[in-house]
């Protein structure tokens, strides 16, 4: 029986879990979050901070593992890079070229090098010199060099406002150092894809649409939808600077992500690219689709020859329309009353939903709960997908004992 050791245990693991034991493999799971869900699937669970390599290591040879997979975020993807090599298991990435897909300066660096547009950009360090900005045009986004999940990051108006807030941006990172980019005002787009012997192999694109909220913070995500309606205007540029991405890392097979920008007096811009497929989105691309991601993780590790007939006639140019909606929680406030949410998910065109806290919790920033709720609907238009949004983003509303809203008010997007 092969033994997969599953880098991860939120509900976003469920399904890998379930259709790796359907196949007859032992699943171990192995994450810091004790109570998580994924850990009551699998055969095994070890409550283990993923940053701990080398007792993870110890814990594979242990048990006889074969094989290691993870996802959907850019932590688990570095610290299942390193966990492979040191326990000899396969991955399609090594720790050599991680940089390039991690440290937001090297990414930089890559995609000047490669003649990739990205927005102006520099890294500083606290005593910076004005002169460096002397070029910039403001609004700046700024965010630290080895975080993910948006932590630290920024929108900033001055030079002033750099300086002010340099330590708040690295407080939690390694790296007393922070990127300095240009702020894109542009259409946003998510890109998954996957090397097949080198040749990238597009998955999908979607729209990623964003709603502002003030006070110097990035604006927050709010709807993804497949496939994006600009599909046409950003599909072969877009495939060509992931395949030189490849082409520059070495990367032959696995994951291989973009988020990018639009608008026409630009071109394509690359905000960042990852060595992972996007949380709590990728089912829409089985929904839209039919691709199921999960399986393709799986014959990576164990049927590897069956990806090649995953994509003999695939098309990201889905006949049917799906989008994920994302409400998020003001950090602090309590979620006392989700009757509404409750509701919601009653909604016709809603295929699934999720409520991340109980009844009366606190809302953490950067906690386990990425967001207080999540809704997938479809269509077979994108007409009949924007209505169904617009119905939600109306009619949404999660309050605390006071009757105060706790939940940002969603835009829909362009």
């Amino acid at each position: 029986m092969h033994k997969l050791l599953i880098l991860g245990s939120l509900g976003e693991f469920v399904q890998l879990i379930e259709m790796a034991k359907s196949r007859g493999i032992y699943t171990i799971v192995c994450d810091g979050y004790p109570n998580s869900i994924g850990k009551a699937h699998a055969d095994k669970a070890y409550d283990i901070h993923v940053g701990d390599i080398d007792a993870i290591v110890t814990m594979c040879r242990e048990e006889g593992v074969d094989g290691i997979i993870t996802s959907f975020s850019d932590y688990l993807f570095e610290c299942m890079v390193k966990i492979a090599e040191k326990a000899g298991l396969k991955c399609y990435f090594d720790t050599e070229h991680l940089h390039y897909y991690r440290d937001k300066s090297q990414m930089k660096e890559m995609l000047t090098s490669l003649d990739i547009g990205t927005p102006a950009y520099c890294c500083v360090e606290k005593d910076f010199s004005e002169e460096v900005f002397k070029d910039f045009h403001f609004p700046v986004v700024v965010k630290p060099i080895d975080k993910y999940g948006s932590r630290g990051v920024q929108v900033l108006d001055s030079i002033e406002e750099i300086r002010s807030q340099f330590d708040h941006t690295c407080a939690t990172s390694e790296i007393k150092k922070i990127l300095v980019e240009e702020y894109h005002d542009g259409y946003e787009f998510n890109m998954m894809t996957w090397v097949l012997h080198g040749k990238v192999q597009v998955i999908s694109i979607a729209d990623r649409e964003k709603t502002p909220i003030g006070n110097h913070q990035i604006p927050i995500s709010t709807r993804n939808v497949y496939p994006s309606k600009r599909m046409e205007r950003v599909y072969e540029k877009a495939k060509e600077i992931l395949q030189k991405t490849a082409d520059y890392t070495g990367q032959q097979s696995g994951a291989l992500s973009m988020q990018f920008f639009w608008k026409p007096e630009t071109g394509v811009q690359v905000c960042e690219i990852a060595g992972r497929f996007f949380g709590y989105e990728h089912e829409l691309v089985e929904y839209a689709g039919g691709l199921n991601i999960e399986k393709l993780l799986l014959d990576y590790v164990y049927d590897e020859p069956a990806i090649e007939e995953t994509f003999r006639d695939y098309t990201p140019y889905f006949s049917k329309t799906s989008a994920v909606l994302y409400f998020h929680g003001k950090p602090g406030m309590h979620t006392d009353d989700q009757t509404k949410a409750r509701e919601l998910a009653k909604t016709p065109g809603t295929v699934e939903s999720w409520l991340f806290y109980q009844d009366g919790e606190e809302v953490i920033e950067h906690g386990p709960n990425p967001y207080v709720a999540r809704y997938y609907v479809t269509g077979e238009t994108r007409a009949q997908v924007d209505e169904v949004t617009c119905h939600f983003f109306r009619n949404m509303s999660v309050t605390d004992k006071e009757g105060r809203e706790v939940l940002y008010q969603n835009q829909i997007g362009n």
